[in-house]
């Protein structure tokens, strides 16, 4: 008489089990990294080369923001204006050189890695070689540079000094420091006003255990 009660307690652990996995996969995951903009007209649009292959041309603005983002979708865009004329006025053409101006967002103390203060905000003219790649004008006003084993861009002017595109916690970061990946989250979660399939599927498995509980309890008491 106790092997049914107590099969029935496993099973309503298990969709208390189950019930809180769904829970947990609504965390919101974000990576921090620099990611790379190209500057078209008044605003900025995620650049769809990396900056060691994308070759820009004489005038072109470009930008980089250290932010913590979930995808290129989320990702945040360097803070403020920007214009060539305003970065790259003061900088005279140069036969055989092109001129591109950079804006370099070190991003917010809430994205910033453990122990680092993020530097202010830069902007510079890099007069290059006409063929000269992203990275190397990127190289040519703000130096050092760190990449990882996979070229992937960590640091720009030496920050951060440590880490390259590793995990993170969005709920962690402050509110406008990317676009809300948390309510995306949530979002996930709810759908059109109601509670998502997940959680769903697991309030019936509770449902149903309870019922069969009371069905168990009462043979018992005919029995």
């Amino acid at each position: 008489m106790t092997r049914r009660p107590r099969a029935l307690s496993a099973l309503l652990l298990a969709a208390v089990f189950l019930l809180g996995t769904g829970a947990g996969q609504a965390q919101a995951v974000g990576y921090r990294y620099w990611s790379f903009w190209d500057r078209d007209g008044d605003h900025w649009t995620y650049a769809t080369q990396g900056p060691s292959t994308a070759r820009p041309a004489d005038g072109d603005v470009q930008g980089f923001r250290f932010a913590v983002s979930e995808d290129s979708q989320e990702a945040a865009e360097p803070r403020g204006t920007a214009s060539f004329a305003a970065i790259c006025g003061g900088t005279p053409a140069r036969h055989g050189h092109k001129r591109v101006a950079l804006v370099l967002d070190f991003g917010t103390r809430a994205d910033a890695p453990s122990g680092e203060a993020p530097p202010a905000p830069r902007r510079a003219c890099a007069r290059v070689p006409a063929d000269a790649t992203t990275a190397e004008a990127l190289a040519a006003v703000a130096p050092p540079l760190r990449y990882d084993t996979n070229a992937l861009l960590c640091a720009i002017a030496g920050y951060p000094a440590k880490g390259c595109g590793e995990q993170v916690d969005t709920a962690l970061t402050s509110p406008g420091t990317t676009k809300n990946v948390t309510d995306k989250a949530a979002g996930a979660e709810k759908k059109d006003g109601g509670p998502s399939v997940g959680l769903l599927a697991g309030g019936a498995v509770v449902v149903a255990l309870a019922g069969a509980a009371v069905w168990q309890a009462r043979r018992r008491r005919h029995a």
